[in-house]
Order: C-alpha cells, then sequence, then structure tokens
C-alpha cells in the first residue's frame, strides 16, 4: 500500500502509510503510552514508555508521520479472521458480541487510535482514515467496530452524558447492540441535565463517517476511561467517501 503526503493546517508535511518497519510501530506504541498515560492517567503496569499488548503482533499499524519522520498519528486494525484464530477481538475482553457477531459479513476491529496533542488541527486523523478506508475496501470488509474511548477522571459523569446523547441520534440496530461486561460505577446515568455536551472529536469523527453506537458503555479501569463500542457500515464509508479517499466503492 503506497503512502500518502498532505501539508497540515500548520504548513508541516504529514506523510501517512501503513507501517512495516519495527521502528515505526515502536514509535506508534510510543505515541500511545504518551497519550493514554497523559491525557487519561492509564495504568500500564510498565515504565518502557511503550503501550503493547497481545494483540499488536497480529494487527495492521496505521502511522501519520511529520517532516521529521516521527510519529504524530496512529491505530491499528485487526482482520476478523485473524481474530477468529487468537480467540476474539480485543473488544470481546469488554463486551459481549455473540449478537453482533452472528449478522452476516467480514469484520474488522480498529483501536488504540491516538494523535499527537499538537497535531488534531484534522489532517493527521483525515489521513489515518484514508489509509484506513482504503485497507477496509481493497480486503472487502463489511464492517469495522473499535472501542471509542471517553476519560472516566471525573468519576463517569462526562461518560454518561456523551453515551445518553449519542444514543438519541446513532444507536445501532438491535441485531448489533452489545452487552458491557463491566457498567460504569456510580450513578451518573441518572443525571436529568438535558444540555448537550461536547462529544470528545475522535468519536465525533467516527459519527460523521456514518458509525452507530452499539450499547452501553464499558468501564476500563486500567486506562481509567469509557468506552462504548462503535460500528461503521464499510459500505456507506465507501460511498460518503469514494471521490474524497480515491476509492472504488464496493457497492453491488
Amino acid at each position: 500500500m503506497q503512502s500518502q503526503s498532505r501539508a497540515s493546517s500548520s504548513g508541516r508535511k504529514l506523510t501517512s502509510c501503513v507501517a512495516k518497519e519495527s521502528a515505526q510501530i515502536i514509535a506508534a506504541q510510543q505515541l500511545r503510552y504518551e497519550v493514554f498515560t497523559s491525557e487519561y492517567g492509564a495504568d500500564m503496569k510498565t515504565d518502557t514508555g511503550i503501550d503493547e499488548d497481545r494483540f499488536d503482533c497480529w494487527c495492521e499499524h496505521f502511522v501519520v508521520m511529520d517532516q521529521n519522520g516521527e510519529v504524530v498519528a496512529t491505530t491499528r486494525l485487526l482482520h476478523g479472521e485473524i481474530a477468529e484464530k487468537i480467540g476474539g477481538f480485543y473488544s470481546e475482553d469488554e463486551f459481549n458480541l455473540d449478537r453482533l457477531k452472528q449478522n452476516p459479513g467480514v469484520f474488522a476491529e480498529l483501536g488504540r487510535t491516538c494523535i499527537r496533542s499538537d497535531f488534531r488541527s484534522g489532517a493527521a486523523l483525515s489521513m489515518l482514515w484514508t489509509e484506513v478506508a482504503r485497507y477496509l475496501v481493497q480486503e472487502g470488509i463489511d464492517y469495522l467496530l473499535g472501542c471509542a474511548s471517553i476519560s472516566m477522571l471525573d468519576g463517569g459523569y462526562k461518560a454518561w452524558r456523551v453515551t445518553q446523547q449519542i444514543r438519541q441520534e446513532y444507536l445501532a440496530a438491535e441485531a448489533f447492540r452489545v452487552t458491557p461486561k463491566r457498567t460504569l460505577p456510580h450513578l451518573a446515568s441518572q443525571n436529568t441535565q438535558t444540555d448537550k455536551i461536547v462529544i470528545p472529536p475522535l468519536i465525533r469523527s467516527y459519527m460523521r463517517l456514518g458509525a452507530e453506537v452499539c450499547g452501553d458503555p464499558c468501564w476500563d479501569p486500567a486506562f481509567r476511561c469509557a468506552d462504548l463500542l462503535v460500528l461503521l457500515n464499510v459500505d456507506n464509508l465507501a460511498a460518503r467517501y469514494a471521490r474524497r479517499y480515491n476509492l472504488e466503492a464496493k457497492i453491488a
């Protein structure tokens, strides 16, 4: 898969690709460690400065780099066929996916998405999605699922408010609903305020791409966040963004 290049709004040149060199993957894991510990207060249980788990070696890693070759954005993707061989998706540690996986089609899972704070103007995220979209269409993926995280540093209030707001407009059909294995602590969900709350940028980007939320969030105590499972029909992505991503939509 060829890399692409683009200038960010600050004029800094960015390039993106599927990481094939071990140095690029390590740099992506270092960025993940930095973002998750500093912004979520995640307990990585390691002082290596690298976020790594058992799924990494089975995933495709997508990276965006600046003009100095530093990784400034990353995400990873696990193909459903591989997930079946290794015991399931990462999200199955947090949700019961039995009903969702009964739907026909090929699934893949996106995860560990993060962008360095000084590159969140939009260009880096757009380039990351371009690489992912190309892969999804070329590999014949029907559905993309993944966990979208919300910080729990406030005790869960924001997580419940974001969930309530998203469910009103973007709740998946019953056949794609999932059940969290660890419900959120506290009773913030009972709050009766109806004013809108700012939805995190990454979750907003999922919704703009046509994603839906599959139910209530799961509490991730290690990362000190609430995870929503989101689902994206790749046909919708291909149809809406074929021209932008220079893709051939795979709709019959």
